[in-house]
């Protein structure tokens, strides 16, 4: 388990049934266009590589992959971070039946018992989102590298096992490492946005290091230390995604759908390294990450 500060706090009952926004999804359209359309709004990477997959496994892709959305966006639809973590204890019920119809719940349900994949990997994913929720700063180095393990790596495996037909896909290597580079990149990527609430994302032994209290990142010198350590995560991410390449070479193509989002890490990191994370977000235009996708799928290779 990453994360956890929920305690001993009991938690009503949340159903998503009785929060619907005004820009939720009905609840009475298709299960499977309900959760395609999720990933195209949430995550148009992952949409486009579930679009590069066989038609016979893309509905289940996208079932995991909107699970992934809704879980990963809890925090900016709560008040309060026990609210989030009530949501989050709704999931871990929902993944095993107890989903009451919901059209992500539902489908993602069926996905796991079709595919048999491990339920494990879906309740450490949910541990540790736990920590989206609050703005502690991430303990060490070492402990984001896990949590990036967890909510990327996991997601990158369990859709190689889908597209494997159940089988094991001989990913989890290659997944570890491109499931870092991606998490690593997202960070520094939308640094300036998170940063504003405190280092959070930010390795706190690391800023330690760099002379910063992670605790007071007011201070005219930390962000001269945020930055060098921002280099840092840029240079690892770097060093993952070669590592992920290798680690590809002998890999099914069949498997491929479920690594391609880690084909527009080298895009992000180069405009990264040419800015500053801390005062604007970073990004590449649509065309170049959907390129980026595509040249990949179409090439076999990383």
């Amino acid at each position: 388990m990453f994360w956890s500060r929920r305690g001993d706090r009991s938690l009503r009952r949340w159903s998503p049934w009785t929060e619907v926004g005004a820009g939720d999804v009905a609840m009475t359209v298709d299960a499977a266009a309900h959760c395609a359309a999720i990933v195209r709004a949430g995550n148009r990477d992952r949409y486009i590589a579930d679009l590069l997959a066989p038609d016979e496994r893309r509905a289940d892709l996208f079932a995991l992959h909107a699970f992934d959305v809704e879980v990963s966006t809890i925090r900016g639809k709560v008040s309060e971070p026990a609210l989030g973590e009530i949501r989050i204890e709704w999931w871990r019920q929902a993944l095993r039946g107890d989903h009451g119809g919901h059209p992500i719940g539902s489908a993602l349900a069926e996905t796991i018992a079709r595919y048999r994949l491990p339920i494990a990997a879906f309740d450490n994913l949910l541990q540790a989102r736990i920590f989206d929720l609050y703005d502690d700063a991430m303990p060490s180095l070492g402990d984001l590298e896990g949590y990036a393990g967890d909510v990327v790596s996991a997601v990158m495996q369990l859709g190689a096992i889908i597209l494997a037909g159940g089988r094991e896909p001989g990913t989890g290597e290659v997944a570890g490492f491109a499931g870092v580079a991606v998490a690593f990149t997202e960070i520094l990527r939308n640094l300036s946005q998170t940063y504003g609430r405190g280092p959070r994302y930010l390795p706190a032994d690391r800023l330690t290091a760099e002379g910063m209290d992670p605790t007071n990142p007011t201070l005219r010198k930390s962000e001269a230390a945020a930055r060098v350590v921002a280099e840092e995560l840029r240079q690892i991410a770097y060093a993952r995604f070669a590592a992920a390449q290798k680690s590809a070479d002998s890999l099914d193509r069949v498997v491929m759908p479920a690594l391609l989002p880690a084909a527009v890490v080298p895009l992000l990191l180069k405009r990264i390294g040419r800015g500053d994370p801390l005062r604007r977000i970073t990004d590449v235009s649509p065309f170049w990450r959907q390129w980026a996708i595509w040249r990949t799928a179409r090439s076999g290779r990383l």
